[in-house]
């Protein structure tokens, strides 16, 4: 008599996340992917708290608000050197926040 143990793998769809992330990515295009993606990423809140997507919604949420803090930030610093450097800076973390989460995604692993 032989016994066989099924388990049953809970496949998360990750779609939303890959949808989310490459609006994120379209941020030159006049910030409007950007926003979208914040008000997508705001409106899906309800989603169970332990899950690999809500882990990477997290991320995307912290990185949108915190990149257009940035943007708002290098916009009222009279100083243009200082008002470029933040500008600078806040694309170049936007971009590292991207392609770290992205590739995070891809592989299973949460951030």
């Amino acid at each position: 008599m032989t016994t066989t143990t099924t388990y049953a793998a809970k496949v998360e769809d990750r779609s939303l996340g890959h949808l989310l992330y490459a609006l994120m990515s379209g941020f030159p295009l006049l910030l409007v992917p950007l926003l979208l993606s914040l008000f997508i990423n705001l409106s899906q809140r309800q989603t169970s708290a332990n899950t690999l997507l809500n882990s990477h919604l997290r991320w995307q949420r912290y990185s949108n608000i915190i990149f257009l803090s940035l943007l708002v930030l290098g916009y009222l610093v009279p100083t243009l050197w200082l008002s470029l450097s933040i500008y600078l800076f806040g694309i170049i973390w936007f971009c590292h926040r991207i392609i770290k989460g992205w590739l995070s995604l891809i592989d299973g692993l949460e951030v």
